[in-house]
């Protein structure tokens, strides 16, 4: 993973963001991003969800490359240096200084913390940048385990709508 500018290290993960080359190979072939990445990519990465973020995150970069870092971030297990799954960013800051965050963990490697591990880290690293003043989720209403990681976030439900619940977790009071 030599490519990598940034790389924020939680206790078991290392999270980076997604380079645009490697971007451009998840869509096309596991192994060129396995190369490209050097670490194991389960069969399953890219999952659906991501697949489909992809195309517009690589045409994206290509017209901001200081877009990496609020896009796709990549979770890799340090000790089995393999994919774990992805989370990141929708855009930079708004007006607002409001960032939207998303996670996904690979069904194999569910249920052992690894969204909360990944999620509190990236959620630290934003709310240390300029301009960031909170950072919103969303998940579908009966999605318990992600529900759970967004309370141990600290984040406050603060409205449903349509199946959808939305979270809220803003800078401290004080900090920059």
């Amino acid at each position: 993973m030599s490519a990598r500018l940034l790389v924020l290290r939680a206790e078991r993960l290392d999270l980076f963001p997604c380079p645009l080359a490697v971007a451009r190979a998840a869509l096309r072939d596991r192994g060129e991003a396995e190369t490209l990445l050097g670490v194991h990519v389960p069969a399953g990465w890219p999952g659906e969800e991501l697949i489909g973020i992809l195309p517009d995150y690589v045409q994206e970069l290509e017209r901001d490359p200081s877009l990496l870092g609020w896009g796709v971030w990549v979770m890799v297990h340090r000790a089995r240096w393999r994919i774990v799954g992805d989370l990141g960013f929708k855009g930079k800051p708004d007006i607002n200084g409001t960032v939207e965050i998303g996670y996904s963990v690979l069904p194999e490697e569910r249920r052992q913390g690894f969204a909360t591990e990944g999620a509190r880290t990236l959620v630290a690293w934003a709310l240390a940048q300029p301009g960031v003043a909170r950072i919103v989720a969303e998940c579908v209403e009966d999605n318990i385990p992600s529900i759970r990681t967004l309370e141990k976030l600290g984040m406050q439900f603060r409205s449903a709508s349509d199946g959808f619940l939305t979270w809220e977790l803003g800078k401290p009071t004080g900090a920059g």
